[in-house]
C-alpha cells in the first residue's frame, strides 16, 4: 500500500485487524471485546496504522468512530488480507479437531422446532465445537461480526457475505379444532368476515402473514396480536382465532389447516460472513444446517 507521500507504507497485521474490529463496532470497547486486548493497545494500532499511511481512518465522535472516505476505500483490501489470513491459518490448522465457537442467529421458530433438538448430533460429532444461538435476529449484523452464521428467511441485501438458499418455509392459516368445528357451524367456511384472527404487533408489520392479515380483516381489528410466534401457536391452541402458523409447528400441535396457499411462503437462506467461510468451526456447523434442513425440506415446506 502507498501512504498519501507516495511512500510504500509498512503496515502490521495487528494495525490492520485493530482498523477491521474498530469498523466493525464502530467503538474502541466494541473492538476490545472482539480482539481481547487493552483499549489503549487498540488506539495504538490504530495510530499507527494512519501514521503508516499519511491519513486518518476514522473521525472521531462523542458517539463512536466514523470511517473517513480513506478509511471506507481501505476496507475492502484489509478484508481480502484478513481472508488470506485465515485461509493460511486454516490450512496450518487442518489437521486440528474442529473446536472453538460459532455465533448462530436464526428466528425462534428455527432454532427451538428445528436446531436445538437436533444439536445433539453436531456436539457428538465435534465435541469441542461451542455453539451460541441468537434469536434476536432483527438486531443482528453479520457484516458487524454480530453473527458469524445465519440460517434466516429473509435474504440479506448488503455486506460482506456469502448466501446459500437451502429451502423453503411454507406457512398455513390455522384454527384449532374447536375454533374451527364452530365457524363451520355458524358462518360460511369460505368467508372470514366474521373470524377473529391473531396477527403481529405494529413493529412486525412487515412480515408477509402480518400484510395477508391486514388485508383479510380490513378496517377490522384483530382479536389479538403478539410479537411472538411462540405466542401466536399458544393463543390459537387456546381458540382464540386463526393465525397464519409455519406448517412444521402447528401440524404436531393438532391445529387445523383451513388453507396453506396464501403467497406468504419464506425461504430459508443460509448466510455466513464471507471471512469466515473457510474457517473449519463454521463449515462444519454450515454443514450441520444444510444437511438439516435438507432431511426436513418436505416437513418445513408442508
Amino acid at each position: 500500500m502507498v501512504s498519501k507521500n507516495g511512500k510504500c507504507a509498512d503496515l502490521i497485521w495487528d494495525d490492520i485487524r485493530a482498523f477491521l474490529a474498530v469498523a466493525r463496532a464502530g467503538t474502541l470497547s466494541g473492538a476490545v471485546a472482539q480482539l481481547d486486548v487493552g483499549i489503549a493497545t487498540v488506539s495504538r494500532r490504530i495510530e499507527r496504522l494512519e501514521s503508516a499511511l499519511g491519513q486518518p481512518m476514522f473521525t472521531r465522535h462523542q458517539s463512536g468512530y466514523h470511517l473517513t472516505e480513506d478509511g471506507a476505500a481501505l476496507i475492502e483490501r484489509a478484508e481480502e488480507m484478513e481472508a488470506a489470513a485465515l485461509s493460511l491459518s486454516s490450512g496450518l490448522r487442518r489437521n486440528a479437531p474442529v473446536a472453538g465457537t460459532v455465533r448462530l442467529a436464526t428466528a425462534e421458530n428455527l432454532a427451538t422446532g428445528l436446531i436445538i433438538p437436533e444439536l445433539g448430533r453436531l456436539k457428538a460429532r465435534y465435541p469441542q465445537l461451542s455453539l451460541e444461538i441468537v434469536t434476536d435476529v432483527a438486531t443482528v449484523n453479520l457484516h458487524r461480526r454480530d453473527a458469524d452464521i445465519a440460517l434466516r428467511m429473509v435474504k440479506p441485501d448488503r455486506g460482506n457475505v456469502s448466501l446459500q438458499r437451502l429451502g423453503r418455509l411454507g406457512f398455513g392459516l390455522y384454527g384449532s379444532r374447536e375454533f374451527v368445528s364452530a365457524r363451520d357451524a355458524a358462518s360460511d367456511a369460505n368467508s372470514f368476515d366474521r373470524d377473529d384472527f391473531i396477527s403481529w404487533s405494529e413493529a412486525y408489520a412487515n412480515l408477509p402473514a402480518a400484510q395477508w392479515i391486514e388485508r383479510v380483516l380490513k378496517e377490522r381489528a384483530p382479536a389479538l396480536v403478539t410479537s411472538s410466534l411462540a405466542t401466536q401457536l399458544t393463543a390459537c391452541e387456546a381458540g382464540l382465532g386463526l393465525a397464519i402458523l409455519p406448517h412444521f409447528l402447528a401440524r404436531p400441535r393438532g391445529l387445523i389447516c383451513l388453507g396453506a396457499d396464501l403467497g406468504v411462503d419464506q425461504c430459508i437462506w443460509l448466510v455466513t460472513h464471507s471471512d469466515l467461510v473457510q474457517s473449519r468451526r463454521v463449515r462444519a456447523v454450515a454443514e450441520f444446517l444444510r444437511d438439516l434442513v435438507q432431511a426436513r425440506k418436505a416437513h418445513l415446506s408442508g
